[in-house]
């Protein structure tokens, strides 16, 4: 109904030099519904986010609320807080060395009749805030000290705090395991009934599913269309996303895909690391795809990191190739042959203000030496090898990373390390919190790679995804190797040997 819309966007345009990242979107949010905003990485989901908060200012188009009169102009995502508009990002934006309570009440600290912070009514609000969430936490404790999925709920508590008409939350739940996911459905569905119009992008289709009334879908900066989730069927729903038919993912294996009499090209016998990782065992052969499974905090990175250098082993041997090899630090395993996409790709893999090009020659650089540069021209030639390869949407190679999609971003780590052409690569999470397209072409790369001879190893917290790529799995469980699982894998059979640690 008309009187229930609460924000209206149209024709809402924003260039970038040499991107277009809005075309004329569109997005209608109604008071007292979840809405799913949803599309590939590079969709233009975050752009029209911030074209409504004020991050940006837009080129053209009209933006309307329900409650003010004509056309609105945030300037400031602390003027779109005024009007009632509130956004949790994907990436934390609080302080790490303030208390929780200083966090939840930046800006708008209680104050005593002399002007100060009143810290007694500040930090009991605060416990209130926390407790109404079912968050037991010490809200005078420095907020660093707590995990990133408390810190982000933190974050989400702040901008409820806040009374806000408007709730968006871009990829709230990315680090969130499924009690908190609960804890914050639970939240918003309290908040809808309270005619709080929520805004809610994720790429995971389970969650709109369970929790969404409508999607908008979102395509190379357009507007693709509108659904009610009741009546759109999940093939649809891709489908939509993709622009295209949407193969089924269960084909991507060949069938009987195996490197079984390969020859062996990573032993570890005895390997770990104090306080992150017990003794363990693994080999791997050529063309093989091992995968890592587990419960979040199983010691699936950790046991990685202790193969390739990042946590030095203290105990055991690795050989490659049948030879010893001795890691002190990643740049051994470099020259030896390995390379490692890590988890954490803002952390451990991204140079943001570095060009594509130099982040993608950045380890092939490293392996020859700082005294030993490559060629300019034979950078050039990398990255647009590379570029076309993994097609990596970018206005050119001399693109600051930053101004990349997430997607495409983590495509351009992957290719720094197809660039030294390694032996055995390591994808932790390689395609965490990107959208199901490049989900697919990631899975189709490592099939690809490994059927011409790579070895690697493929870390998912989604089983399914594993299951279409990997030959066999190693189980992890509270920082061991407790299994591993190969021949006939299924879902429910690694669930079972992740639930009994063993092989079932």
């Amino acid at each position: 109904m008309e009187e229930q819309i609460l924000i209206t966007m149209r024709d809402i345009t924003k260039t970038f030099p040499g991107v277009v990242a809005l075309d004329h979107a569109q997005l209608t949010l109604r008071k007292g519904e979840i809405h799913a905003l949803m599309g590939e990485n590079g969709a233009g989901k975050s752009t029209i986010i911030k074209c409504l908060t004020g991050v940006y200012e837009r080129d053209a188009g009209e933006i309307h609320m329900a409650g003010i009169e004509g056309n609105i102009f945030n300037h400031s995502t602390q003027e779109a807080q005024k009007i009632g508009i509130a956004t949790v990002y994907q990436e934390v934006n609080l302080c790490p060395n303030l208390s929780v309570a200083e966090n939840l009440f930046i800006g708008r600290e209680p104050r005593t009749k002399l002007g100060m912070v009143d810290w007694k009514v500040m930090n009991r609000k605060a416990r209130k805030i926390m407790d109404d969430l079912k968050i037991r936490l010490d809200v005078t404790n420095i907020l660093e000290n707590y995990s990133l999925a408390i810190q982000q709920m933190v974050a989400i508590a702040r901008a409820v705090d806040m009374d806000c008409k408007v709730l968006i939350l871009d990829e709230p739940t990315s680090s969130l395991d499924d009690t908190e996911v609960a804890k914050l459905f639970h939240l918003m569905r309290g908040l809808k009934k309270k005619g709080v119009g929520i805004l809610f992008v994720t790429h995971f289709l389970e969650q709109v599913y369970e929790v969404c009334d409508r999607i908008t879908v979102m395509r190379n900066g357009k507007f693709v269309n509108e659904y009610d989730v009741a009546e759109l069927p999940r093939m649809q729903l891709v489908a939509a996303m993709l622009g295209k038919d949407f193969d089924d993912l269960a084909t991507i294996k060949p069938e009987g895909a195996s490197a079984a009499g390969g020859e062996l090209v990573v032993e570890a016998r005895n390997l770990s690391h104090k306080g992150t990782i017990k003794p363990f065992d693994f080999e791997i052969r050529k063309g093989e795809v091992v995968g890592v499974t587990g419960l979040l905090g199983s010691g699936r990175s950790e046991m990685v990191r202790c193969i390739y250098g990042v946590d030095r082993a203290q105990t055991g041997t690795e050989k490659m190739h049948g030879k010893d090899l001795k890691i002190n630090a990643p740049i051994d395993s470099i020259k030896a042959g390995m390379g490692f996409l890590p988890d954490d790709r803002k952390a451990d893999g991204c140079f943001a203000e570095l060009s594509v090009r130099e982040n993608i020659i950045l380890a092939l650089q490293a392996r020859q030496g700082l005294f030993h540069t490559l060629p300019m021209a034979k950078q050039n030639e990398l990255a647009d090898q590379f570029i076309d390869l993994l097609q990596i949407k970018t206005p050119s190679r001399e693109t600051p990373l930053s101004q990349l999609s997430g997607g495409n971003q983590q495509k351009v780590i992957l290719a720094r390390w197809l660039c030294t052409h390694p032996d055995f690569l390591i994808l932790d999470e390689p395609t965490r919190g990107i959208d199901i397209g490049t989900k697919t072409e990631f899975q189709r790369l490592v099939l690809k790679f490994a059927s011409e001879g790579m070895s690697i190893v493929f870390i998912s917290s989604e089983i399914d995804e594993m299951l279409r790529t990997c030959s066999r799995m190693c189980v992890m469980r509270d920082g061991a190797k407790v299994g591993e699982i190969d021949g006939e894998m299924t879902q429910e059979s690694v669930m079972a040997a992740i639930a009994g640690g063993e092989q079932q």
